[in-house]
């Protein structure tokens, strides 16, 4: 039981990564090879700041980074189709757009995480930037994908 509980807690872990480092590659417009070289050698379990950042599930991590990287179109498209009319997933703030980027890649490519699991761990990572209001906001938009990509 210990050792699923390590591996939930570094899959929680390889997330908010995850999330971090697709805000950071927006924000600095930087290659994808560096930003996953950088997180690997920086942030992944390192200590930075006096902030201790929790061991993560590298291969995990690097799955989402590039598969949101990679499929970025149609995860965008998936994100958009649920959008409240006149909304655009560019008017979402950055931090957003990442978080539901990341929930709607796993929700799209990674069939292996039940969508109960998905849609929990990204209002967690949610809760890390937000309040109530936006970690309701990404459980619903995370649940419509789910419920159009997950037949």
């Amino acid at each position: 039981m210990a050792k699923v509980n390590e591996r939930a807690r570094s899959r929680s872990a390889a997330r908010l990564a995850a999330v971090q480092a697709l805000y950071q590659q927006e924000m600095e417009t930087i290659a994808l090879p560096k930003l996953l070289d950088e997180f690997h050698r920086h942030r992944l379990g390192a200590t930075v700041d006096d902030v201790e950042y929790a061991d993560a599930e590298a291969d995990f991590f690097d799955d989402l980074v590039r598969g949101v990287d990679a499929r970025r179109d149609e995860v965008d498209a998936a994100i958009s189709d649920k959008l409240a009319s006149g909304w655009s997933i560019d008017r979402l703030d950055k931090p957003m757009r990442q978080i539901l980027r990341a929930g709607t890649y796993e929700l799209i490519a990674r069939p292996d995480v039940p969508t109960g699991s998905v849609i929990s761990e990204y209002v967690d990572v949610a809760a890390a930037f937000y309040d109530k209001r936006e970690k309701g906001f990404v459980n619903g938009l995370l649940d419509a994908v789910a419920k159009a990509v997950r037949v």
